[in-house]
């Protein structure tokens, strides 16, 4: 029997997979995507939307509390989760139809079902009901993502060990919850539920929160959250879990051992790709730590096959996926793309305050054999900050000391997420601190601040 034939198939629909399919149409491709769940992947569904959702609804909560600071009289402000959940998977589903409208707008097939590779430019799909369909393709992409990783002894059950996706449907609202990770995902959740009223003890391995930021800006994200009454323990392991009445109770082993009881335990300690069943068998293809090995180009060992975003390895973020994915297509297509440089990927934490970063941080680029020149500016000598009552945090960046090239920018504060993008550019266009005082920022904006700690940096700044 005859099947169809594509140009290229996609395998997975989150941010790497529709991108990529629609970059493939806009040069002429065939293409086809395969999803075995929910248009969009984790991250529309169950990850970063619906995640700033929730964590806005927080941002509005804190407001409404301190509300008489601004003038503004409210007699009572609480906390409705049910309500909260309910606008977030709402908006989460409206992004969902939208990427539906995407795929129809641009005329690429979507399958929908799991996809195996069956050799050859092959492929099978088998949807719910068990139906096989073979597809072939001249080109394959494995965007594939990324789930949680468990930790032995506390297998999620959706009740009282909970994964990223329980919590942001949670059955019911703790009292009391130990977070198990202080990476990104760990502390926007400590955030959030905090934010509505939950104990949150938070444990993690690393010797500091949000280890893979400058050490500055966990320095003082640690500082933030025990202020606001999170508890945190660093450098320390989960050694044993008990059940306990409806809880659980956790031994932890650090510089010194303790024992914390729990309602819930959520874990965010990592991820692992989502390489099985995929029939990677049958290829050349080479999996490190759960992962799929690519080249610059986001190629495999194995000929026409392609693999992008989480399955294929750090940095674990949406916007690199996609960027992967435009990357990737245009390779096929034999276009002469950049290849993705990582360490010009910014990295954003929706935590309260926020976190975002691009580039090195200061101890690597002094590892990295640089000499380097460090300015430092903080909100709370910012005019719009002040206005807004967002006087937390500060801006860093790093410089090479020889050339002037940008090569980290570090930022804790209000909406700094939303600001990171001028340092991303500026490193895109290898602008030196020569360029980036030379540029006028307007007044009153906290993104000031980004241009104070470029002056910082060579002893020019002026409001400090």
């Amino acid at each position: 029997m005859t099947h169809p034939v594509f140009d290229l198939v996609v395998i997975g629909s989150g941010p790497g997979g529709y991108v990529a399919a629609i970059r493939a149409v806009q040069l002429g491709m065939k293409t086809a995507i395969v999803e075995r769940a929910e248009l969009g992947g984790i991250c529309l569904n169950w990850g970063c939307i619906p995640t700033k959702a929730l964590l806005r609804c927080a941002d509005v909560l804190r407001l409404t509390k301190d509300a008489s600071h601004f003038g503004v009289k409210v007699t009572a402000s609480t906390a409705d989760v049910p309500a909260m959940v309910a606008r977030s998977r709402a908006v989460a589903a409206q992004l969902n139809k939208g990427i539906d409208s995407l795929m129809k707008k641009n005329g690429i097939t979507v399958l929908s079902g799991h996809a195996r590779l069956e050799g050859k430019g092959s492929l099978k799909v088998t949807d719910k009901s068990g139906r096989a369909t073979l597809v072939s393709a001249k080109n394959i992409i494995l965007a594939t993502g990324a789930r949680a990783r468990n930790l032995p002894g506390l297998d999620p059950d959706g009740k009282t060990i909970w994964t990223y996706r329980d919590a942001l449907n949670p059955p019911s609202v703790p009292k009391r919850m130990v977070i198990v990770g202080a990476g990104a995902i760990g502390i926007e959740f400590a955030s959030f539920y905090h934010a509505v009223g939950v104990e949150v003890i938070v444990v993690e391995m690393a010797d500091r929160v949000l280890p893979l930021e400058d050490i500055d800006i966990s320095t003082q994200m640690a500082s933030s959250l025990s202020r606001d009454g999170i508890t945190l323990h660093t450098a320390t392991a989960v050694q044993g879990a008990v059940r306990e009445g409806a809880g659980w109770q956790l031994d932890l082993q650090g510089k010194t051992t303790s024992r914390v009881q729990a309602d819930v335990v959520l874990v965010a300690a990592g991820i692992v790709g989502n390489v099985e069943d995929l029939g990677l068998e049958k290829t050349a293809i080479k999996i490190e730590k759960t992962h799929i090995v690519t080249d610059q180009f986001c190629q495999t060992e194995e000929p026409g096959v392609y693999a992008i975003g989480d399955v294929a390895g750090p940095p674990w973020l949406a916007h690199k996926a996609s960027h992967e994915g435009v990357i990737c297509v245009e390779h096929i297509a034999g276009l002469h793309p950049h290849p993705l440089d990582s360490k010009r990927v910014a990295a954003c934490t929706y935590s309260h305050p926020q976190v975002a970063s691009v580039g090195l941080t200061e101890l690597q680029a002094r590892a990295d054999g640089h000499k380097v020149k460090v300015g430092k500016f903080p909100f709370f000598a910012n005019g719009k900050a002040i206005a807004m009552g967002a006087t937390a945090g500060f801006v860093k960046v790093v410089f090479d000391e020889e050339s002037g090239e940008l090569l980290g920018a570090h930022m804790l504060g209000e909406e700094v997420t939303e600001m990171i993008q001028g340092f991303a550019i500026a490193q895109s266009l290898e602008a030196t601190e020569a360029e980036l005082m030379a540029a006028i920022f307007p007044h009153p904006t906290m993104s000031e601040a980004m241009h104070e700690a470029v002056l910082s940096a060579y002893g020019r700044a002026l409001h400090i």
